[in-house]
């Protein structure tokens, strides 16, 4: 583990986005609240801000971080046959949060697949990456798109 105990505390933030693409039929399920299973991404973006707090007990040598917030935003995306997720997390601390924005996307896309794999099992979740991150010594990152 990286020791970070003489890093400077600055504001932290992470921005990470992702997507789920599926079945018209599928998605107008989710749109339509119309899933057995109930308000599939209500629970994903739960699922995700839960996720974004557990990260550094999945991932080895992660710093266990106080988070001071998480956005999860889902999407119906009907043009793309797809639902877009994105994710912020925030800190005060002495190292980024870009892994925990990175797991919210994941972890909530990969709820919407588990909610809907009965009615969809050809769903592909794709583009997850980081698109902004700021603080810290590095400063601000902004992917070029």
């Amino acid at each position: 583990m990286v020791d970070v105990g003489e890093k400077a505390s600055t504001q932290r933030t992470a921005i990470a986005e992702g997507f789920i693409t599926m079945q018209t039929s599928t998605l107008e399920l989710i749109m339509t609240n119309g899933h057995k299973k109930g308000d599939v991404l209500g629970i994903a973006r739960i699922a995700g801000i839960m996720a974004s707090k557990k990260t550094s007990d999945l991932i080895p040598l992660c710093h266990p971080l106080m988070l001071s917030n998480v956005t999860v935003d889902l999407e119906a995306l009907p043009e793309k046959r797809a639902i877009y997720c994105q994710a912020t997390v925030k800190t005060q601390g002495q190292t980024g949060v870009e892994m925990e924005a990175l797991m919210a996307v994941q972890i909530a896309l990969l709820t919407v697949y588990d909610m809907c794999k009965a009615v969809d099992r050809g769903m592909t979740i794709e583009h997850v990456q980081l698109i902004k991150k700021a603080g810290g010594k590095s400063g601000l990152w902004e992917r070029n798109r």
